[in-house]
C-alpha cells in the first residue's frame, strides 16, 4: 500500500506543470470530461471557471458520473470549489455506495463564481466513460438569504433580477447607504408646560444614522424637571462612553450625559426654561431607546391673606408664576383701589416672584352708604 502511494506521489510530480482553463461566461452551459461519452485520457489537468454576473449564485448537479475509484480520491478525481472555498470532490461510479460521488446533489456557489478543476493521473486499467454537468445562473434572492447586517434592509426588502432594493415605513427616509431608514426629527418644539418625549418608535428599536433635536421652550420664570422611565436602552461600550449611540442635554449653561446603555438618568432637574435633547444613532444595534416626561414649576410668590371682610379664590398653600387670585368682599362691601371700586379684582403671580399688584381692601360700597343715610 506504501508502495502504491510512493508511486502515485511520483506520478503526480510527472504530470504537466500546467492546467488547461476554460472560462465560461454564459447563464447555463454543460460540463463534459474529453471525448465524453467514451472514456477519458490519461494526465488531464483540465479546470472550467465559470463567471455569471453579480446578483446571481451558480447552480451545478451531474446527468451522469464516472470516474475511477480511489481511496479519498487520490487518482483520479473532479473538483467543485468557489475562489478559495473547497465545495466538493468527487471520484467513483454512480451504482456504487463506496466511494463520493454527486449522485442527485445540486451543487449551489455562494457567489457568482464556481470552478470544476478535472484531474486523471498516469494510469486508467478500466475505461472509465467521465462525468456530464449541467450548470445555470440563478437568482438570488437578497431579501430571503442574506444574513449580513451590513446589506439587509432595515424596513422593507425588494428583490429583483440580479439584485434588490430597500424602502422604509411611512415618517422614515431611505439614508444614503441605500440600506438604513432615518427619521428627519429636529423641528420638535414643545411649548406646553408638561408633556412625553420618547425615541422614534419607542419600545421598539430606535431609527439608524438620525440625529434628533428635541427643544422643550416655556416662558422665563418656568424651570423644567425631566424625569426618564426606568425603560432605558441605548448602544454603549463596556470601555469607552457613550461611542456610538447617546442622548445629551443643554440647559442655559449646563449640560447633562452623554447617556447611553441600560442605566436611567432617573430625575434631571434642569433649573432652566428652555431645554435641549439630543439625540445620536449610529448606523447598526436594535436597541430599544426611551421615554421622558417633563414638567415645570415656576417662580413662587409669596402667600397672601384675605382682606378684612373678603375672600381669596382659589385658596391654596402656595402660589407660582402664572397662579392668579380673584378677590371679592362680603355684601355691603367693595373692593377699593385708591378712587376706583370694584366688584372683583385680580391679581397674577409674576416670574420675577412677585405680585402683580397689592392688595385692595374691602370697604363699604358707596350705594350701601347712600341707602342707610336715605332710610335715616
Amino acid at each position: 500500500m506504501e508502495l502504491t502511494r510512493v508511486i502515485v506521489i511520483l506520478a503526480q510530480c510527472l504530470w504537466p506543470l500546467w492546467t488547461q482553463v476554460i472560462h465560461l461566461t454564459d447563464m447555463y452551459g454543460t460540463v463534459k470530461s474529453p471525448n465524453f461519452p467514451e472514456s477519458y485520457q490519461k494526465e488531464i489537468d483540465l479546470q472550467w471557471n465559470i463567471t455569471v454576473p453579480d446578483g446571481y449564485q451558480i447552480r451545478l448537479y451531474f446527468m451522469h458520473f464516472d470516474i475511477e475509484p480511489s481511496y479519498l480520491c487520490e487518482y483520479d478525481y473532479l473538483k467543485v470549489y468557489s475562489d478559495s472555498e473547497e465545495l466538493a470532490v468527487f471520484c467513483g461510479k454512480e451504482n456504487t455506495d463506496t466511494e463520493q460521488v454527486p449522485a442527485d446533489d445540486v451543487i449551489m456557489s455562494p457567489r457568482n463564481v464556481l470552478s470544476v478543476a478535472f484531474r486523471s493521473d498516469f494510469s486508467n486499467e478500466e475505461r472509465y466513460s467521465g462525468f456530464e454537468a449541467h450548470f445555470s445562473a440563478v437568482d438570488v434572492d437578497e431579501c430571503r438569504d442574506r444574513n449580513d447586517e451590513d446589506l439587509a434592509c432595515d424596513h422593507f426588502c425588494h428583490n429583483y433580477i440580479s439584485g434588490f432594493y430597500c424602502s422604509c415605513r411611512y415618517g422614515f427616509l431611505l439614508h444614503s447607504d441605500n440600506r438604513t431608514c432615518k427619521v428627519e426629527c429636529n423641528e420638535s418644539v414643545y411649548t406646553e408646560r408638561s408633556g412625553e418625549i420618547t425615541s422614534a418608535d419607542f419600545p421598539k428599536p430606535y431609527p439608524k444614522s438620525s440625529d434628533c433635536m428635541y427643544r422643550i421652550e416655556l416662558e422665563e420664570g418656568f424651570q423644567i424637571t425631566l424625569e426618564f422611565d426606568d425603560t432605558f436602552d441605548i448602544e454603549d461600550h463596556p470601555e469607552v462612553t457613550c461611542p456610538y449611540d447617546f442622548i445629551k442635554i443643554n440647559a442655559g449653561d449646563k449640560e447633562f450625559g452623554p447617556f447611553c446603555g441600560e442605566q436611567s438618568p432617573g430625575k434631571i432637574q434642569t433649573g432652566s426654561n428652555t431645554v435641549n435633547i439630543l439625540f445620536h444613532s449610529d448606523n447598526s444595534g436594535e436597541n430599544l431607546g426611551w421615554k421622558l416626561t417633563y414638567t415645570s414649576t415656576g417662580s413662587e410668590c409669596s402667600p397672601l391673606a384675605a382682606p378684612l371682610n373678603g375672600h381669596l379664590e382659589p385658596l391654596q398653600s402656595n402660589y407660582v408664576f402664572k397662579d392668579h387670585i380673584i378677590m371679592t368682599c362680603d355684601p355691603g362691601y367693595s373692593l377699593r383701589q385708591g378712587d376706583e371700586e370694584f366688584e372683583h379684582y385680580q391679581i397674577e403671580c409674576q416670574r420675577d416672584g412677585k405680585w402683580s399688584s397689592d392688595v385692595p381692601l374691602c370697604k363699604k360700597s358707596l350705594y350701601s352708604i347712600l341707602k342707610r343715610k336715605k332710610n335715616i
